[in-house]
């Protein structure tokens, strides 16, 4: 009886924190997002250090070092950890939340934070898309591939 009542609990507490998250954003988009970046990172190898899996940058403390090379399994969840982090930094910002932090999963939370377009966002301003496809540059220089990569984005996690 015990352990029914402890399961219960568990499924209870996990029913809430799903509808929590689907009020920001649904499954199904945190898996559009999921499966995007995974397209335009790829999966990195020791070459690329100090990125890892999909592009997460290792940071000073991390049990990470020169050479790793995570599998796919190990690279999903890492992805996924750090895009709720990201989701989770931008929750103030409602349906955009998810939007934001897939663009700083790329360029980093102090760019977007610093930047325009969440100041257009904070004002209620929703004619976003010159500015987020403004984020496409890749040594000073506008890069077809990422332009590519913001137009999708917008059109599929973007809820005017």
């Amino acid at each position: 009886m015990k352990k029914l009542l402890i399961l219960l609990t568990l499924i209870i507490v996990s029913a809430g924190v799903a509808s929590a998250s689907s009020s920001l954003y649904s499954h199904k988009e945190f898996e559009q997002a999921v499966q995007m970046i995974k397209k335009y990172e790829t999966l990195h190898t020791a070459k690329h250090w100090p990125l890892i899996g999909y592009g997460h940058k290792v940071q000073p403390g991390e049990k990470y070092k020169p050479g790793d090379v995570l599998s796919e399994k190990e690279a999903d969840a890492l992805l996924r950890k750090d895009l709720k982090k990201l989701v989770g930094m931008y929750k103030n910002y409602g349906k955009d939340a998810l939007l934001l932090g897939v663009l700083a999963y790329n360029v980093g939370i102090g760019r977007v934070n610093r930047s325009s377009l969440v100041q257009m966002l904070k004002d209620g301003n929703r004619n976003i898309r010159d500015v987020y496809t403004s984020f496409c540059k890749y040594k000073g220089k506008e890069h077809k591939g990422i332009k590519s990569r913001r137009v999708e984005e917008l059109s599929v996690l973007y809820r005017a």
